[in-house]
């Protein structure tokens, strides 16, 4: 009850597919660290990701935690093993040219404003794609994330962000309000259109009958985007990312820059920007030399 829906299942499918085909046969007394590492080992041996390792790691961390707080076994043999260390890709943002190349693309698309937010303030696909209108002030410029759209057991459902920090208030700039003013015009007109065929959601970006986009047709029509752009293929999430690095690349306080992301902690934001950082360091400079002279 502790973990979101998705989270879940997600430990129940390296479970089924993994850690009981591969340990399920010892006795839980007789699991030794030894054993452990080498299933581990094993793994990586097979193809899995370092990553994939990683949670399958954790994930009997946590189950011989529970083990151990219910005195099944005296100890949690897995904290006694290293998991595989995960190279933290490096992150590559859209710079500014490319940037305005890609909403350039998007003039007149249906979906236009749903890449001006995703560029502007850099919300997760799922918080944008979960966003309803009784979530944007547009008088006031104001949107709040509250829920975010996922696929749960083959269907797509509203739930709550990935974590506490993660819902909150973000003042939009001028002209995300003014595309998300015309998106709201087309979806009207859309609506009559569609008629009876409409299934109203509340939802500010939707099908052309008002029901909810899934995410993977959403990469599809991004990729298209891309190609017509000139721009080369990559993660819906680099846009996340670059409406991130040009907010610290200008002095932007990281605090702030946490708060518009929603990231969980600061050292989160530090870590994944990190590559802005000689931008920061060479103007810190610069402000000393200027103040010294």
């Amino acid at each position: 009850p502790s973990v979101r829906p998705r989270t879940y299942g997600s430990y129940a499918q390296l479970v089924r597919l993994h850690l009981v085909p591969g340990l399920g046969r010892t006795r839980l007394a007789r699991l030794r660290p030894e054993d452990v590492q080498a299933f581990l080992n094993r793994k990586l041996q097979e193809g899995l990701s370092p990553r994939t390792v990683q949670y399958l790691h954790a994930v009997l961390r946590r189950a011989l935690g529970q083990a151990e707080k219910w005195g099944l076994v005296a100890r949690n043999v897995a904290r006694l093993v290293d998991p595989p260390k995960v190279a933290r890709p490096e992150v590559r943002p859209l710079t500014a040219e490319e940037a305005r190349r890609l909403l350039d693309a998007t003039r007149g698309d249906r979906l236009e404003a749903l890449y001006s937010v995703a560029v502007a303030v850099g919300l997760r696909q799922g918080e944008a794609l979960g966003l309803r209108w009784q979530d944007v002030d547009l008088d006031r410029g104001l949107l709040t994330v509250r829920v975010q759209l996922q696929r749960i057991g083959g269907t797509l459902q509203l739930v709550e962000p990935k974590s506490p920090r993660s819902q909150r208030t973000i003042q939009l700039p001028t002209v995300v309000v003014q595309a998300l003013r015309e998106h709201r015009a087309r979806q009207l007109a859309e609506r009559l259109q569609a008629g009876a065929a409409w299934q109203e959601h509340g939802l500010v970006f939707t099908t052309s009958i008002g029901t909810p986009l899934d995410a993977r047709n959403v990469v599809r029509h991004f990729h298209r985007l891309l190609a017509k752009a000139g721009l080369p293929r990559m993660p819906f999430h680099v846009l996340r990312h670059t409406a991130a690095s040009p907010l610290l690349a200008q002095g932007l306080d990281l605090r702030v820059v946490q708060q518009v992301l929603g990231h969980s902690q600061i050292a989160l934001t530090a870590n994944l920007y990190a590559h802005v950082m000689p931008v920061l360091l060479r103007e810190a400079a610069e402000r000393m030399d200027a103040l010294l002279r």
